[in-house]
C-alpha cells in the first residue's frame, strides 16, 4: 500500500457524488514504552503477581482503562491526547490500548466522539458487545498531504467488543460513524446503531483500500464508497452501498447478492458466500461481574452465518488472568519463555518487544494475546515465535516486525514435514474440533527500520484458521529498497485443512503465497506485487517464465478452493516488468477458484503488468486497460 494507490478507479468528484447519494439513502432509512532488554527478569511480572492476588493487573503505561464513573470531559481529554500523538505516528514505537469497563459513556447532550490513530486499540471490557455503550462515535478520517486527503495508509488500529449509539450533533459532513481505513485495522464484535461509512467523503480525493469486519452488527447503512476491496465475515449489515474492485462477504446476513464482475443489473462487484466453513473468533480481555479480569476464548465453529452473540453470549471458555504471564517490553525473551514453559498463557501489554531468542509455545490451547498492537522483533536473525506440534493454540493482536538480521521465518506453526504435502495428519495434535488460530496477526518487513526475513508466516500444522492476516513488505518508510528490506514470501502453507479468511499479502520479492497443503481454503485474498523489481531479468521465477505469481498452489495438491481473490501491479522503476500469471494452480478437479481479478495501477508512471489472471487464462492488465478489473469468474 502506498500513496500511489490514489489512482484506484474512482475520480474524487465521482466518489463524492456516490457518497452523497448513499448518505441521502441512509439518512432517509436510519433516523514511553520501555524497550526490552536482553538481561534476566523476574519469573513473574508485577502484573501477573497482582492478578494472582486478586488485584486488577497492571497493564502497562500504554494502557488506559476507563470507568463509567469518570466524567465525559475527563475521558475526552485523555483519549484526545492519545489521538494527537498517534494520528500521524505511522512508524513510531508507541503503542496504546484504550479499554472501557462495562457501562455507558457519553450522553445525547454530551456525547463522546474521538479519533483513533496508529497503534491504538479501542475495546470494551464487557463479556458481550452490549455491556459497553458509547453515545457518540469512534472514528478514523483521511490523512491530508501533498496528494490530497486519503485513507490509503490508515493501518494498525482496531476497535472491538462495544456498542456505538451514533451521536454526532454539529458534526456537519462528519455526522455518522466514520472508519476510513486500509489494512490491519479490524472491526470485531462491534454493534453500530446508526450509519457507518468506510470512507471519509468529507475531504478529497478520499481513497481507501482494504479492511476487515467480523462478528459485528450494523443496524444502519454501511457506505463502502471508495474502498477498493473489503472483507466482511459472520456479521449482519442493514445495507451495503456499493463495491469497487473486490467486495467479499462470508456468512454475512444482509449482504448483497453475488454480482461478479460488476453489472448494471446487480451493482457489485460482490462475492457472497452464504456460510463460513470454519471460524474461530479472536480472544478478548474482559471484566466479570465480580470485577476480576479474565480472557474469553471463543470456540471454533463450522458452517455459520451472523454474529456469535446474536442469541446470547459467545460460546467458548473463560480463563483467569492469573493463568497469564502479563508481560511488558522490558521482560526478556528468556523470562517470557520461562513462564510459557511453566504452562502459562501470555498477555503482551502495549509496546515493542526486542527479542534475542525465539519465543516457544509448546502447550496445547495456549493463548498469546497482544494489547495495543504489541510488536515482536527478533534481533539476532532467529525465528521470532515458534509453536510446537500441539492443537488449539490461539495467537491474536500481534505485529511481527522483521529485524536487521535476516530471519528464516518470523512465525512458525508446527514442525516442517520431510517433504511438503506428504504424510498423514499427526494423530494426537491435529484436531479439527480445536484448530489453532491466528486473528489480527500482522507481519512487516521494513518500515520503522531495516527488516529482513525469508518467510513471514510458515504453517506446517493441520487444522489452522488464519483470520485477518496482513503480511507486508514495506513500500514506504525506513529501510525500504530492493536490496534493503529483503523477503521472499509472505505465507507458506504445508499443513492440511488450513483455512484463511481475510488474507492480505503484499510486495514480497518472489511468490507471495505458496500453498502446499491439502484441503486448503482462502476466502478473500488481496495482493499487490512488488513495486520495485529493478528489471525483468531480476524478477524471473525460472528461465522463460516472467515474474512470480501472487499465489501458487503446489503441483501435487489435489484439493484447494480460493474465492474472491485479487492481485494488482504497479512497477515503479521506469522499466517494463511483467508477471506471467497472478495465480498458478494445478489443473485438477479438486482445485477450484472463483471470482478472480487483476488490475494495472497508476497509468501515469506504472510499467509492465500482469499477462494473465490464472494459468494463461483471463487476459492481461497493462497500460492498455488501467484501473479496469480483468476477471475470471470460475477456474477451471
Amino acid at each position: 500500500m502506498t500513496q500511489r494507490r490514489e489512482r484506484g478507479g474512482w475520480s474524487a468528484r465521482g466518489l463524492h457524488r456516490l457518497a452523497l447519494a448513499a448518505l441521502a439513502v441512509a439518512t432517509a432509512a436510519v433516523p514511553t514504552i520501555a524497550v526490552a532488554g536482553a538481561g534476566a527478569a523476574p519469573t513473574t511480572s508485577s502484573a501477573t503477581a497482582a492478578a494472582a492476588a486478586g488485584i486488577a493487573p497492571d497493564l502497562g503505561p500504554g494502557t488506559l482503562v476507563l470507568d463509567p464513573s469518570m466524567s465525559t470531559a475527563d475521558i475526552q481529554a485523555k483519549v484526545d491526547a492519545i489521538a494527537t500523538a498517534q494520528v500521524s505516528n505511522e512508524m513510531g514505537p508507541e503503542r496504546h490500548a484504550i479499554l472501557f469497563k462495562p457501562g455507558t459513556y457519553g450522553t445525547a447532550d454530551k456525547p463522546l466522539n474521538f479519533q483513533v490513530g496508529y497503534y491504538t486499540e479501542v475495546a470494551g471490557l464487557g463479556k458481550d458487545p452490549g455491556d459497553v455503550v458509547i453515545n457518540g462515535s469512534v472514528y478514523v478520517r483521511n490523512q491530508c498531504g501533498s496528494s490530497g486527503c486519503i485513507a490509503l495508509n490508515n493501518f494498525w488500529r482496531s476497535m472491538s467488543n462495544l456498542t456505538i449509539n451514533v451521536t454526532t450533533p454539529d458534526f456537519g459532513c462528519y455526522s455518522g460513524q466514520f472508519w476510513a481505513v486500509s489494512q490491519a485495522a479490524p472491526l470485531r464484535r462491534v454493534h453500530v446503531k446508526g450509519q457507518t461509512t468506510l470512507m471519509d467523503y468529507c475531504t478529497g480525493p478520499s481513497f481507501a483500500s482494504g479492511g476487515f469486519i467480523a462478528d459485528s452488527r450494523f443496524d444502519g447503512a454501511v457506505i463502502n464508497g471508495s474502498q477498493q476491496q473489503f472483507f466482511t465475515r459472520n456479521s449482519t449489515v442493514g445495507s451495503w452501498s456499493n463495491g469497487v474492485w473486490n467486495q467479499v462477504f462470508s456468512g454475512t446476513q444482509g449482504a448483497p447478492a453475488e454480482c461478479f464482475p460488476a453489472a448494471t443489473a446487480c451493482g457489485g462487484p460482490y462475492t457472497t458466500v452464504a456460510k463460513t466453513s470454519v471460524s474461530r473468533e479472536k480472544p478478548y480481555l474482559y471484566v466479570d461481574d465480580a470485577g476480576a479480569y479474565r480472557v474469553f476464548v471463543p470456540a471454533a465453529a463450522r458452517d455459520t452465518s451472523g454474529t456469535t452473540w446474536a442469541s446470547g453470549s459467545t460460546p467458548g471458555r473463560s480463563v483467569a488472568i492469573s493463568d497469564f504471564f502479563v508481560a511488558r517490553p522490558s521482560d526478556s525473551a528468556q523470562a517470557i519463555n520461562r513462564e510459557l514453559a511453566r504452562g502459562r498463557n501470555l498477555l503482551l501489554t502495549p509496546g515493542v518487544y526486542h527479542l534475542d531468542q525465539t519465543l516457544r509455545v509448546k502447550r496445547a490451547d495456549t493463548v498469546v494475546l497482544g494489547l495495543g498492537l504489541a510488536s515482536l522483533t527478533p534481533t539476532t536473525g532467529q525465528v521470532a515465535m515458534s509453536v510446537a506440534d500441539v492443537p488449539g493454540v490461539d495467537i491474536a493482536g500481534i505485529t511481527f516486525d522483521a529485524g536487521p538480521v535476516s530471519s528464516p521465518v518470523l512465525l512458525q506453526l508446527g514442525t516442517r514435514r520431510a517433504a511438503a504435502g506428504q504424510g498423514p495428519s499427526r494423530a494426537g495434535w491435529s484436531d479439527a474440533a480445536d484448530p489453532t488460530a491466528l486473528q489480527d496477526v500482522f507481519f512487516r518487513i521494513g518500515g520503522p527500520y531495516v527488516g529482513k526475513a525469508t518467510v513471514s508466516l510458515e504453517v506446517n500444522s493441520d487444522h489452522v484458521v488464519l483470520d485477518d492476516i496482513w503480511a507486508w513488505r514495506a513500500d514506504h518508510g525506513n529501510g525500504v529498497g530492493w536490496t534493503s528490506n529483503t523477503a521472499d514470501t509472505g505465507l507458506v502453507v504445508n499443513g492440511d485443512h488450513v483455512t484463511a479468511t481475510g488474507l492480505f499479502v503484499e510486495h514480497y520479492q518472489k511468490t507471495e503465497v505458496i500453498w502446499n497443503g491439502e484441503h486448503g481454503s482462502v476466502t478473500f485474498f488481496q495482493n499487490e506485487l512488488p513495486y520495485d523489481p529493478p528489471s525483468q531479468a531480476a524478477w524471473m521465477s525460472s528461465p522463460g517464465h516472467e515474474g512470480y505469481p501472487a499465489l501458487l498452489v503446489g503441483s501435487g495438491v489435489k484439493s484447494f478452493s480460493g474465492t474472491g481473490m485479487g492481485s494488482y501491479s504497479f512497477f515503479n522503476q521506469g522499466v517494463d516488468v511483467f508477471a506471467a500469471n497472478a495465480f498458478e494452480v494445478p489443473t485438477t478437479p479438486g482445485v477450484r477458484l472463483h471470482d478472480l481479478l487483476t488490475i494495472f495501477l497508476d497509468p501515469s508512471t506504472g510499467k509492465g503488468g500482469i499477462r494473465n489472471v490464472v494459468n494463461g487464462v483471463g487476459g492481461s492488465s497493462t497500460i492498455a486497460n488501467p484501473d479496469v478489473p480483468v476477471t475470471v469468474v470460475d477456474y477451471p
